[in-house]
């Protein structure tokens, strides 16, 4: 590109934060008409995982929205939502109308641990149980929640949140944006037990101080811990002086352990030092759950004692971390779940004799990038890093061979491609705001891929 005198083109694949950050960083970093960004997104709605991956009782997170609103705004920046990477555009056809490519897919799949049970009737991932109540237009309706007593698997966010959602009554969260096949499925929820499960103690624990609180707010829910998995060694202390927040989560899981129980109906059991070994079945379906007690090494880190206990639960979620999908056209490391890459740029022959080099003009950020670890708002740093990257390579892109902004548009037309954009994204915000004032309510989520389309191109 270089003495080019018209605007950077860049795609960015994936319109939820990640890539919405990039924008951002990237329109930061340059003059406004220095840049031309166009987002593509799988889904027909933007925002991702704050949209169908944040619990609908946590407005407080999905005020972020706020702020990607202000990007999105932007005249430098176009959405094309409802376009599938893969199979609606290929690399190949993103770099005739763009210099650079910028992929932030993210992660929506579960990290199944090596159990055995797991594919027991019964047994579920947590990404799907998430996908469900958040309203994925590419999930079934309808979920089983037949178990009184039920097994969360995992000390981090994800794993409260489904905890939360199942031990929370259907009308604590009918003020939310869940939609109506969701409130009913919950309404017929007979879970009145939920255990969780950790295999280290409560400083190693990967809640955040404020989402383990909230699990005490609601009056339904009683938090239960046996005074029994208190317990820290040296690495343990240590962490607790080096992080407030792992001191403020020892501290509250401390204070819950130290109560008496009060009556609740729902009852929500934190259990630490129990490693998940086996789900048990019968009939093909779960039974119950094998956990091996676990103690401190010294060091933080745990060992087996040999002991186990049986746990009667008709239910199992695996809430241990999330996976990517591999790409078409890009590398992908299967064990570490990420595309190979250096800073953000994508790396190639990584495993082969000769040295890795580069993938000209194609870029990763989010959890793409670096795996799915931290909050939303690390994300930015990912943003900066490689956007960096793509500007200080600006010089040598190859550049696009096609790079009116036009000429994106008349190739998703020439395929048939229902595709929806900003102004039908407002469309659709007016539409579920609507349906929640006729209830009471700020907004009511639209499920189904079809109506959200209807309504963003403006159908009726």
């Amino acid at each position: 590109m270089s003495g080019s005198k018209r605007p950077l083109r860049v795609a960015i694949v994936g319109a939820g934060p990640a890539g919405i950050y990039a924008a951002d960083a990237l329109m930061k970093s340059v003059s406004d008409t220095d840049v031309s960004i166009d987002l593509f997104e799988r889904m027909p709605a933007p925002f991702g995982l704050i949209r169908y991956g944040v619990a609908p009782d946590h407005p407080r997170i999905k005020g972020i929205v706020t702020a990607l609103h202000q990007v999105l705004d932007k005249p430098q920046v176009r959405l094309f939502g409802n376009v599938d990477y893969g199979i609606d555009v290929t690399l190949d056809d993103l770099r005739i109308f763009y210099d650079a490519v910028i992929f932030a897919t993210g992660a929506d799949t579960d990290r199944a641990p090596d159990l055995p049970g797991i594919d027991l009737n019964g047994s579920y991932g947590a990404a799907d149980f998430v996908s469900w109540y958040d309203g994925h237009p590419d999930v079934p309706r309808d979920w089983p929640l037949e178990a009184e007593k039920v097994a969360v698997l995992g000390v981090g966010n994800v794993a409260l949140d489904v905890a939360r959602i199942l031990a929370k009554t259907a009308g604590e969260l009918l003020p939310t944006e869940i939609p109506p096949n969701v409130y009913h499925g919950l309404k017929a929820n007979k879970a009145v037990e939920v255990h969780v499960f950790g295999r280290r103690g409560p400083a190693q624990a990967k809640f955040t101080p404020l989402e383990l609180r909230e699990l005490d707010h609601s009056p339904t829910i009683e938090v239960i811990v046996d005074p029994e998995d208190i317990d820290y060694d040296a690495g343990s202390e240590t962490a607790r002086r080096q992080s407030k927040q792992v001191d403020m989560v020892a501290n509250t899981v401390e204070q819950w352990a130290i109560r008496d129980i009060g009556d609740r109906p729902h009852k929500l059991f934190l259990h630490f030092f129990e490693s998940p070994a086996e789900i048990l079945g019968a009939d093909g379906k779960v039974v119950g759950l094998r956990t091996e007690r676990t103690r401190l090494d010294g060091t933080g880190n745990v060992e087996g004692t040999g002991v186990f206990k049986e746990w009667h639960v008709q239910a199992v979620y695996r809430a241990v971390g999330y996976l990517s999908q591999c790409l078409p056209e890009l590398p992908f490391d299967d064990r570490a779940g990420v595309v190979p890459n250096e800073g953000g740029r994508v790396l190639i022959n990584q495993d082969a004799a000769e040295t890795a080099r580069h993938l000209s003009g194609v870029y990763v950020t989010g959890w793409i990038k670096r795996g799915p670890i931290g909050l939303i708002g690390h994300t930015k740093g990912d943003a900066n890093e490689t956007v960096a990257c793509l500007l200080d390579d600006r010089e040598n892109l190859s550049g696009a061979t096609d790079p009116d902004p036009s000429s994106v548009v008349e190739f998703l037309r020439s395929k048939s491609i229902s595709f929806t954009t900003w102004q039908g994204w407002y469309r659709l915000d007016a539409h579920e705001r609507a349906l929640g004032e006729l209830e009471g309510r700020e907004r009511v989520k639209v499920v189904e891929r079809a109506d959200m389309l209807h309504v963003g191109l403006g159908r009726r």
